[in-house]
């Protein structure tokens, strides 16, 4: 086997996840510049997603998921600022009391300036990780990085290396990727109406444009017909997203190779709030 050739994953994740809107993993191998997609798998429940986690191997995933908090919602709540602590009193609350305390938080603030922002939210263009309504991604954190630490997963910058495992997630954001290639162009809907011919094509030239190589990352997607037309084919989007999401645990994997810390993520990122990869 190549030395880069590490299982890769990359998770478009769902906090809420059913048969019709499932958790999509995309497996694949970096392999000499090329990230070889080799499977989609689909989860329905979270038991399921917790299950899959807790598997044995070794594996280097992109999560789109938040894996922190802003350091500036914490400390105004009186949180712990220690983040597996943070974690811990997060994933001990309701989310009807997450929803709450949110609430209240962002009606003191001033109109403008509602939700508090990680130092990596205006560099990817990501949602506010404290965000519980479009997207949710608050409680996308609350279902998520839980589980990944009960199954044993490793999170580096916000784990001490002490802490390593084999299998080793990274925050991940789609959306980052598919802008550079796209713009301002949509590519995925979950409402049927707006699965459109112009969404079809905006993904057709996505997945064109990782096929050819044609981002910063400089990896090349490789896809067998049949995974061609199952990206294309997804107008919800979730099977491009979670390719989207390997691309970006590829990258990793190549700095991690060439001697990078932290697969790439900046030696100086806030420990409580983490970080996305590729940014």
């Amino acid at each position: 086997m190549q030395a880069d050739a590490l299982q890769l994953l990359g998770c478009d994740f769902s906090s809420s996840p059913s048969v019709r809107k499932p958790v999509v993993l995309a497996w694949g191998r970096l392999v000499q510049g090329r990230v070889q997609l080799q499977q989609l798998e689909r989860l329905p429940t979270l038991d399921a997603f917790a299950a899959r986690m807790a598997r044995d191997g070794a594996w280097l995933g992109g999560f789109d998921m938040p894996f922190g908090l802003p350091r500036e919602l914490v400390e105004t709540l009186g949180w712990p600022t220690d983040w597996e602590r943070c974690i811990a009193h997060y994933a001990a609350l309701s989310r009807a009391e997450i929803r709450d305390c949110f609430a209240a938080f962002c009606d003191a603030r001033p109109v403008g300036g509602k939700f508090a922002h990680r130092a990596t939210d205006k560099p990817a263009g990501s949602s506010p990780s404290m965000k519980w309504v479009n997207p949710p991604v608050a409680y996308m954190l609350h279902a998520g990085v839980p589980r990944l630490l009960a199954a044993g997963v490793h999170l580096p910058g916000l784990q001490t290396a002490a802490q390593a495992t084999a299998k080793v997630a990274l925050e991940a954001y789609p959306g980052l990727l598919a802008r550079e290639v796209l713009g301002a162009r949509s590519y995925k809907s979950d409402d049927r109406a707006k699965q459109t011919a112009e969404r079809l094509i905006a993904r057709k030239d996505l997945i064109n444009a990782l096929e050819l190589g044609q981002t910063r990352l400089g990896l090349r997607l490789k896809l067998t017909h049949a995974q061609h037309e199952a990206l294309v084919q997804d107008a919800s989007g979730d099977s491009l997203d979670a390719a989207l999401c390997l691309m970006q645990a590829a990258w990793a994997q190549a700095r991690h190779l060439a001697g990078a810390p932290l697969y790439g993520l900046p030696p100086e990122l806030d420990t409580l709030e983490g970080w996305i990869v590729t940014v």
